[in-house]
């Protein structure tokens, strides 16, 4: 079917680009090999220099129009094929190639009309229009051949949207639909044209064994019946077949020109052959020739078995003497003998096979006659006489249906009649104006075909009687091809020219079909093709010659036309098919580069071509249908998940943008109800100076949350400026993009450059994402040795992340020893997720354990979440109400409510938050010379220690040895990550009776030490002016320091004498450090085993200068914690109870 079908162009997957993903095709545009040869020659002369600094990459008009005056993009084709065997391997490469020459008529419209025109015309259009009537055989060739002029519409429109080079349709559909269904449609179209190769070979194997040499059977078929007969032909054609099949493929091997050579005979003999039968249906009407068929009845008998038309003949003596047909029903030649009992009962007649084109009998072939197999095949009108219960003998003298036909598989069997639509297509490489030639030359083609076929079924219904068109065989006529007693001056030029024909169609789909094997394999797509791309020196396909002859194998081992034809039918008509679908699609996306030059098209005549190609295939055969699709489907995912990935520009591309574009515009209509809230992740990681992420299992985390299948981003920030920084930038992304692999987290990457970190963090927070597919979360790791001198701006960057977050309304995920998280490969067997739920977030608390848990690493933990109990609430009534909460969510947790009273702020309390607000001051004076910030050291400690180094000298000692020790601690100086969790504070002076937690509130008026805070109540959470803090931290910094005085028991004794030091403290941090250090204690009761801790993240003091305090605060909270994830919520209820 396909017609010098030849490579790709080296650009889709040639050795040029073996390391490149996106191969490039070759081109006279920007970048081109050309230009930078010729760029010396560009810019010669004054009058350009205003352009001589970009020569490199943009060349001048007058070299780019003198390229594209000789631009050809093709690759090997017939011509270059006989070079190559003519000449030597060196000597033809150095040869120029010649311009393509062939135009319309020889290009595109004879090698159309010769792909058309084939074994159906001629071995099955007389039976199919005798079994399906003239109505129902005009409704099919109507329906297949307005199908093919719609796909030839949408084929000219691609056809001329640019060049195409060699490759025809294979490469019209993968670079107008994308290479997944490029390279499924391309394998299918393969498939198609391989067993079209079959179908042709058995068709000449049925001319030769059946009407041109019946003796030559190597199995006779001669005394045998019913199954036996059939499968005796079925043997005869397998073998035969085999044997055309080797010599075809050996022609082909030996080199293509040879069938190039013998096409226009091959062509010569299909014009021939139809010109005989139009020649023979008008003389039917002048003088119809004399083709008996003889009747028993209204059965027809095969004429082969007898000579003369009767039961009994008068002899030269004038007596009666029986014939050859009364020796066929009857025991003995004598007119006493036993005869069948319907040959007694029924006379024998003789009727003209063909009565010729003004007989009217076209109103006897209006309506169809559907058999069973093993039907006999009768004349409805003609008398019989037969008894109801009588049982059929001699069944081997009538004609028999050899299938059982039915409407649909008469479509089946037609369609590959009007395949080969392609032929022009695929020679445009040696088409001189293929974007004119193309849609000409194929529509008046199909033009052509339609009304010829069409015709064809009105002549037949009005020339041949009934019986003798539904007789698929001719042995009711001799044995003679059907068509062939149509055809004028002998049946032997129909007979002799369509076994030439189909031998000429075989012997072009295999040479077709291998190259478009080969540029399949060439295009990369399918890996375990890649070896058919190979070929010989002068470009012949080898492997995938044999590959296509193995192929075409099946088809001749199946043996039956009839069960071959449905089979390619279903191949055709998905390429066709998909044909329209790229029409379509690029019509109505409206690409800017869909600009065709027929403009005869519209995009409802495509999506009707596509409507009646998947019509088709389920009117043939639905369960091939389904098998074909089956297959097309396999191919398109093992493409998309193992093929090479492509960049050509494709529909499917343009049509993911399109809906994103509709998808985002919905979006913006209004922010997302709660039920659709999901995590929607800005990730921020650090890179070191080798582009490597500092924090890797932080995408292992990301991983994991996103059970809510959400929006995830992973960016980074870089210092510079972007002209100077934008290769690392780009080798930044593409680290974060491995990773990201790695991983398996799906979403984007993206590096900004700023001239600072800070400004590149918050340009990442506010420009990420795009209209409502933004961000609402972001995650960002605890920042590591933040105590350190060097690390200073890196906390503060922290905090004002903190503070940006909490200002654009988005939710903050921090979580802490982010070293210690599981990787994706873990498994936790068993634990717990503790959630501690002390202010109302949203819900975020509730949702980041349920997501978390989908995921295979914590699946078998337990949620359990923690509240707390005030003074005045009541307990017990808190945990039913929380556990019916859960309830209504759906969310399987236990219940735990912590009763914590408010209690005295011990003196631990103030000696750590007098050694925080010291370290403070140390670390602002740390851009001081190295005498000043020791003068500074010395005078914070003496006039902070005045009264105590007068009371208590031992006391003196070891507030400053805490005092000096701390910014130089071997805790500080290590990673968060790894500093051992440090054991809670003994120190202290016993607590309250039960434990306790301090509730928080920012007020203008500070409280006094012994003075318990204001407990909380709704009232005082929606307060304006109050602010409710609750912090949490890790320790890091070794071992607590111990109150002056706690050393000993006299020490505990005298622990008032050093409140005249703790006056001049902030009483609003030493309220804070009380609530961290008393929650941290009950944390660590609760959940010290759990294997992850979630708990509500405090807002940074909206004053500035206590934001090194803000970190403290947190530090201390989450002292002895191994895995924390800090939450912060955006602002908005992100879970519901509701449906």
């Amino acid at each position: 079917m396909l017609n010098n079908l030849t490579d790709t162009e080296e650009g889709d997957g040639g050795a040029q680009n073996q390391g490149d993903n996106n191969p490039k095709e070759s081109s006279p545009f920007i970048n081109s090999s050309d230009v930078a040869a010729e760029k010396s020659q560009q810019y010669d002369g004054k009058h350009m220099a205003l352009f001589e600094e970009e020569m490199d990459t943009i060349p001048m008009v007058s070299s780019l129009l003198s390229s594209l005056a000789n631009y050809s993009n093709l690759t090997q084709g017939s011509k270059e094929h006989e070079e190559a065997e003519n000449n030597e391997a060196e000597s033809s490469r150095k040869k120029p190639i010649k311009a393509p020459q062939l135009g319309t008529l020889m290009g595109v419209y004879l090698p159309c009309i010769q792909n058309i025109f084939g074994v159906i015309l001629f071995l099955r259009m007389t039976w199919l229009v005798g079994i399906g009537g003239v109505i129902g055989t005009f409704v099919i060739v109507f329906m297949c051949c307005t199908t093919t002029m719609l796909t030839a519409i949408s084929m000219s429109a691609i056809a001329t949207n640019g060049v195409v080079p060699a490759g025809g349709s294979y490469y019209m559909i993968s670079r107008s639909l994308g290479p997944e269904f490029g390279g499924a449609v391309g394998i299918c179209f393969y498939l198609g044209t391989t067993f079209a190769g079959a179908m042709y070979i058995l068709g000449a194997i049925e001319l030769l064994l059946i009407y041109i040499a019946p003796k030559a059977a190597i199995f006779p078929l001669e005394g045998l019946e019913g199954a036996e007969a059939e499968a005796a032909l079925l043997n005869n054609m397998r073998v035969y077949g085999t044997l055309l099949l080797t010599s075809m493929a050996t022609v082909v091997f030996v080199g293509v020109k040879y069938v190039n050579k013998l096409a226009l005979v091959f062509l010569a003999c299909v014009i021939l052959s139809i010109l005989a039968v139009y020649a023979g249906v008008i003389k039917t009407g002048i003088d119809p020739p004399d083709f008996p068929v003889c009747l028993l009845g209204n059965r027809t008998l095969i004429s082969k078995k007898f000579d003369v038309c009767a039961k009994t003949m008068e002899s030269s003596n004038g007596t009666m003497v029986t014939t050859q047909l009364w020796n066929m029903f009857c025991d003995s030649p004598f007119l006493n003998a036993t005869c069948d009992r319907y040959f007694s009962d029924n006379n024998v007649t003789r009727i003209q096979g063909i009565p010729g084109v003004t007989s009217g009998i076209l109103a006897d072939n209006l309506f169809g006659n559907y058999y069973e197999k093993g039907d006999l095949v009768a004349n409805k009108d003609a008398a019989s006489v037969e008894g109801v219960d009588d049982p059929m003998t001699n069944s081997n003298s009538y004609v028999l249906a050899d299938i059982t036909s039915f409407f649909t598989l008469l479509v089946g069997i037609y369609f590959p009649s009007v395949t080969g639509i392609m032929a022009g297509s695929n020679r445009s490489g040696d088409l001189r104006d293929a974007q004119k030639s193309i849609p000409i030359g194929t529509i008046a083609a199909i033009t052509t075909t339609s009304l010829v076929y069409m015709s064809s079924v009105i002549l037949f219904g009005a020339c041949i009687e009934g019986v003798v068109l539904r007789d698929k065989f001719g042995e009711g006529v001799n044995g003679n091809l059907v068509i062939g007693t149509l055809a004028w001056p002998s049946p032997w030029v129909i007979v002799i020219g369509s076994f030439f024909s189909t031998c000429g169609a075989g012997l072009q789909s295999l040479t077709g079909a291998p190259r478009l094997m080969q540029a399949i394999a060439k295009d990369g797509l399918v890996p375990i093709l890649r070896i058919f791309g190979h070929a010989k020196a002068n470009g012949e396909p080898t492997w995938s010659l044999l590959l296509t002859a193995c192929i075409c194998e099946i088809g001749i081992l199946i043996a039956s036309l009839d069960l071959v034809a449905p089979i390619l039918s279903m191949f055709f008509l998905m390429c066709y098919m998909f044909v329209n679908l790229a029409c379509a699609l690029q019509t109505l996306l409206r690409t800017p580069n869909w600009r065709p030059r027929f403009k005869f098209y519209h995009w409802a005549l495509s999506f009707l071509g596509m409507s009646l190609c998947l019509t088709l295939m389920f009117l043939c055969s639905w369960y091939y249908a389904i098998v074909a699709m089956v297959i097309a489907g396999s191919i398109y995912k093992y493409i998309e998940f193992s093929g090479a990935e492509k960049e050509w520009g494709d529909g499917i591309r343009g049509l993911s943008l399109s809906a994103a574009r509709y998808a985002l515009m919905r979006l913006e209509e209004g922010p997302p109800h709660t039920k659709n809230w999901r995590p929607q992740l800005l990730v921020l990681v650090s890179m070191d100076g080798e582009q490597n992420v500092e924090q890797p299992r932080l995408l292992s985390l990301t991983n994991q949350l996103k059970a809510g299948k959400g929006l995830t981003i992973v960016g980074t920030a870089l210092e510079g400026t972007y002209l100077l920084n934008h290769e690392q930038a780009q080798r930044a992304e593409q680290a974060l993009h491995k990773l990201m692999e790695t991983e398996k987290v799906k979403g984007f990457c993206l590096a900004t450059v700023s001239s600072n970190l800070r400004d590149a963090t918050s340009h990442l927070i506010q420009s990420s994402g795009l209209g409502g597919l933004k961000h609402n979360a972001v995650l960002v790791s605890w920042p590591r040795n933040w105590k350190q001198a060097d690390e200073r701006q890196t906390w503060r960057n922290f905090v004002e992340l903190v503070r940006e977050t909490t200002a654009a309304s988005l939710a903050l995920l921090v979580p802490k020893n982010i070293a210690a998280f599981p990787s994706n490969g873990e498994r936790f067997s068993e634990g717990h997720i503790d959630v501690w739920w002390i202010v109302h977030d949203g819900g975020m608390l509730m949702l980041l354990p349920f997501l978390l848990r989908q995921h295979k690493v914590w699946r078998k933990c337990k949620m359990r979440i923690f509240t707390v109990a005030q003074l005045d609430d009541n307990s017990i009534q808190m945990k039913k109400d929380l556990t019916t909460f859960l309830y209504h969510l759906r969310i399987d947790a236990m219940v735990e409510v912590v009763e914590m009273h408010d209690s005295d702020i011990s003196a631990y309390t103030y000696e750590k938050t007098l050694v925080m607000e010291q370290r403070s001051q140390i670390l602002k004076q740390i851009n001081l010379s190295k005498n000043e910030r020791e003068r500074e050291i010395q005078s914070i400690t003496d006039s902070s220690r005045g009264s105590i180094r007068r009371k208590n000298p031992a006391a003196v000692t070891t507030q400053l040895s805490v005092t000096e020790d701390q910014p130089g601690a071997s805790k500080e100086e290590k990673p968060e990550e790894e500093s051992t969790p440090a054991s809670p504070p003994v120190s202290p002076p016993p607590p309250a009776p039960s434990d306790q937690v301090q509730l928080i509130h920012d007020t203008t008026t500070p409280a006094s030490p012994a003075t318990p805070a204001t407990p909380l109540t709704p009232e005082a959470v929606q307060s304006p002016g109050q602010q409710v803090q609750m912090t949490w931290s890790e320790k890091s910094d070794g071992e607590p320091a111990k109150p002056p005085g706690a050393a000993t028991p006299e020490g505990i004794k005298d622990i008032f004498n050093m409140k005249p030091e703790w006056e001049n403290l902030n009483q609003s941090n030493v309220r804070r450090m009380h609530t961290a250090l008393r929650l941290n204690e009950v944390i660590l009761k609760k959940s010290s085993e759990a294997k992850l801790v979630l708990l509500n993240m405090p807002g940074p003091p909206k004053n500035r200068s206590g934001d090194e305090n803000y970190m403290e605060f947190l530090e201390v909270l989450t002292e002895g914690l191994n895995r924390v994830l800090l939450v912060r919520g955006g602002g908005r209820e992100v879970i519901t109870i509701y449906s």
